[in-house]
């Protein structure tokens, strides 16, 4: 097993009185991908924000417990939260480039953390698009809006723009859920390119998605994390019963 990446200790969360997490603890390894799977509404993807503190944005939340990367406490007074969501990048459902060019959307990062040499910027643009296995298709068009590309394309470029700041973690949260399946396709390859260099997170409510893609599945449900174990295992012999239905298809 590659070495612990993310130490989550006892860690619940409410909205408001609802208790949507309820002391869930589990260590994530690096360079590996970790499906979470479960019904809607079991607390998966609040749990991902939880990684990057995106939940913080979020009116009347209040969180206990500890979360460490790299032995650091994510949630000491002291984080500088947008450092730490640097380091931590997060890829959403729903492709949402900026209604800039291709160029623009992936040298957003890196200006805004003071690189503004066009040649080093020249450079992590096509680093990163070459990364997101989308430079074929854009090197030609990187003057041309983001939003003129296909939804797979855009939801690749989204994970462009998120290598080009050097993160260590990404998260994503059903990020082939709105795709065709060949977009997807291209998508679970990226991820398994991905994890080489990269610790991977990924939300997903498509099984089969978590079978091909992750090392590491963990299934929740009404806020409880139920089980984690190697995907193969949770797959074909999981320890508890309310895995195995759900993933016969028995409930959820």
């Amino acid at each position: 097993m590659n070495n612990i990446k993310v130490k989550v200790k006892d860690l619940s969360l409410r909205y408001g009185t609802n208790l949507a997490l309820k002391n869930i603890t589990m260590d994530i390894p690096e360079k590996m991908v970790t499906a979470f799977i479960g019904p809607s509404g079991c607390g998966k993807s609040t749990f991902l924000r939880t990684l990057n503190r995106m939940n913080d944005l979020i009116d009347n939340v209040t969180i206990e417990g500890e979360v460490y990367i790299d032995n650091i406490n994510i949630y000491d007074k002291n984080i500088d939260v947008v450092n730490l969501r640097k380091k931590v990048g997060m890829i959403f459902q729903k492709s949402n480039p900026f209604a800039k060019s291709v160029y623009e959307n992936i040298a957003f990062g890196p200006r805004i953390n003071g690189i503004s040499q066009k040649s080093v910027l020249d450079e992590i643009v096509e680093r990163s698009l070459k990364q997101a296995a989308i430079w074929d298709e854009v090197k030609d068009r990187l003057f041309n809006s983001a939003l003129s590309l296909s939804g797979g394309q855009q939801q690749r470029i989204c994970i462009a723009r998120s290598l080009a700041v050097n993160p260590d973690i990404i998260l994503m949260d059903e990020p082939a859920s709105a795709l065709d399946p060949i977009s997807t396709a291209k998508i679970e390859e990226l991820i398994h390119e991905l994890k080489q260099d990269y610790t991977i997170i990924i939300v997903t409510h498509n099984m089969q998605q978590a079978a091909r893609t992750s090392d590491l599945t963990a299934l929740f449900y009404m806020g409880d994390l139920v089980e984690m174990n190697k995907t193969e295992i949770i797959f074909s012999n999981p320890a508890k019963k309310q895995t195995e239905d759900y993933i016969s298809g028995r409930f959820g």
